[in-house]
């Protein structure tokens, strides 16, 4: 709720803006036709990966991991490493967060393994691997047009590399920090109950056909949608009450809606100036180094959404909007508000009663974020 909140404040903000003609009218309009697809996708994304953990999908892929392995600690962790990065990649960062958290969790426990190493993957994972694809992450949405032709092609040739290379960096630094509890070998577990047999399955295909749809080049919300609604239908038929309006993430919805306003306005108001001489200009490596740093700074002083809004514009080339994007996906892992999936992480770890430690979250992030950040900005100069 305090996120809804926060919306209502930011939407308050934008209202006087445009009531006293700081923005106007008819940016507002702009605004909204720019951002309905994205806030669209968004909706239909989170209600397929609701209902599909409902379903069973995540518990029984995390089980076929776990049969993968044969008891080896260390290969459960790298598969687990993988399902991460294809969640991530094909159905959001939050959905990691949110929904693949419990069940490594659930993982670990049943294997007799402490959650630890595997928490701190779904979390790390889940924003590294956010630059996969124009999906994975909201900020991808918001920059995808502005990159050569706005195709998905475009994007994983501009990103791919960088996103490569904070993947096996965030992956290596995480293996050097739990090291020790991942040697060995853990007991086997028993396969995960599923209820509906029927609907695990239906669920899987719409699943699986939807992934590559993602990054066929068709507007993301369209097949999204689609899934969305098969999936809709088949709870009704099956799950009756499982099919609610809270499936959809309106406190998100709310939140976003205010921050395009707020920073619509502060945009208007002449912001840019100040942010250029915080974030410079250029398309150099320590350029580039410079707005991605500025981007991490942003977002764990205050949040990687409000950070890529207010430094979107001084994207102005491909390179340094990837830049940015590297800064605001992979570098909010130090504070824990520095983006929205870290806070319903958090809140997962928290309600399965994982013991956590907010300084060693802290510290790891302090080494580990300038390394991976700037690692992943060099195959931008290479370009």
């Amino acid at each position: 709720m305090l996120l809804a909140f926060a919306g209502l404040g930011l939407l308050a903000v934008g209202g006087v803006a445009v009531l006293v003609g700081v923005l106007p009218p008819d940016s507002v309009a702009a605004i909204a036709g720019e951002v309905w697809p994205i806030l669209a996708f968004v909706v239909a994304i989170t209600i397929v990966a609701e209902l599909a953990a409902k379903a069973g999908l995540f518990d029984v892929a995390a089980s076929l991991l776990a049969s993968v392995a044969r008891g080896r600690t260390l290969l459960l962790w790298l598969l687990v490493v993988v399902l991460a990065v294809v969640v991530t990649t094909f159905l959001s960062l939050d959905t990691t967060a949110v929904l693949l958290t419990p069940v490594v969790i659930g993982l670990a426990r049943s294997h007799r393994l402490d959650p630890l190493p595997f928490v701190f993957t779904t979390v790390w994972l889940a924003n590294t691997a956010s630059l996969v694809l124009p999906v994975s992450n909201l900020t991808n949405l918001l920059a995808v047009a502005r990159i050569d032709d706005g195709s998905v092609a475009a994007f994983v040739s501009l990103l791919g590399p960088s996103a490569a290379v904070a993947i096996i960096v965030s992956t290596l630094l995480l293996f050097l920090l739990h090291r020790r509890r991942l040697r060995g070998r853990h007991t086997e577990a028993p396969a995960p109950s599923i209820s509906d047999p029927v609907q695990l399955r239906i669920t899987a295909v719409v699943v699986v056909a939807l992934l590559p749809l993602l990054a066929s080049g068709m507007p993301p919300w369209v097949p999204a949608s689609g899934a969305a609604a098969l999936l809709l239908a088949l709870f009704a038929w099956r799950s009756p009450r499982a099919v609610r309006p809270s499936l959809a993430p309106w406190p998100l919805l709310i939140f976003a809606c205010g921050l395009f306003m707020a920073v619509a306005a502060l945009e208007a108001a002449g912001s840019r100036a100040v942010l250029t001489a915080f974030a410079g200009t250029g398309g150099t490596l320590p350029d580039l180094l410079r707005l991605a740093g500025s981007g991490v700074l942003a977002s764990n002083i205050g949040n990687n959404l409000p950070a890529f809004l207010a430094l979107q514009p001084l994207g102005d080339t491909p390179e340094r909007l990837a830049a940015l994007l590297i800064g605001v996906n992979a570098g909010p892992l130090i504070t824990p508000w520095a983006s929205l999936a870290t806070l319903l992480w958090y809140s997962r770890i928290s309600a399965a009663g994982v013991e956590f430690s907010w300084r060693r979250f802290v510290a790891f992030g302090l080494v580990a974020v300038p390394v991976t950040v700037t690692c992943a900005v060099l195959p931008l100069a290479l370009r």
